[in-house]
């Protein structure tokens, strides 16, 4: 992986540059870097991130989600396209948390970007995921071109893989 910055630790337009390989992004920051809001974002922190190349996403299922209601509301399961929809929300928090290391809030405006899927191959529904589990969605960098990024996700449940797909999405401005 190239140096993305010199320095250590930079403060840019609240979002904070560090380049050491165990960054943790709360979801403040979350927030700050993906549009989607409650009811639909759908992880609540962001570990291990390696600038440019992973992360691991994390979402706390709990009872009280919306989709419980209709999503066998007799036996809860959080929904496949969900858990997908989770990894990418994963991806594009570390997608844009990279590129504003590489060129700076003055050329990338966070709030001004969009993701947009483009495709979703290979996707594997192993296990269900069910209120009370603590999902890890880890997110690894296949490629990328220019604003089109794929990524292979897979989505872990007490060291157990639950789920897994690989997608690739594409950068926009609104």
């Amino acid at each position: 992986m190239t140096n993305l910055i010199n320095t250590t630790n930079v403060i840019a337009h609240d979002f904070e540059v560090n380049t050491n390989e165990n960054l943790v992004i709360e979801i403040e920051e979350i927030m700050r870097l993906i549009p989607h809001r409650y009811p639909f974002l759908l992880i609540d922190r962001i570990e291990d991130v390696q600038l440019g190349h992973s992360a691991v996403g994390i979402k706390n299922v709990s009872i009280n989600e919306w989709y419980f209601q209709g999503h066998f509301p007799d036996h809860p399961i959080l929904p496949g396209v969900l858990i997908i929809e989770a990894m990418a929300q994963t991806a594009g928090a570390l997608v844009t948390k990279t590129l504003l290391a590489e060129k700076g809030p003055e050329i990338v405006k966070a709030d001004s970007n969009l993701v947009y899927f483009m495709s979703v191959e290979e996707a594997k529904f192993r296990k269900p995921v069910v209120p009370g589990d603590i999902l890890r969605l880890k997110v690894i960098k296949e490629r990328s071109r220019g604003p089109v990024w794929k990524f292979r996700g897979e989505a872990w449940v007490e060291g157990t893989l639950t789920d897994e797909a690989i997608f690739t999405a594409m950068i926009v401005d609104k």
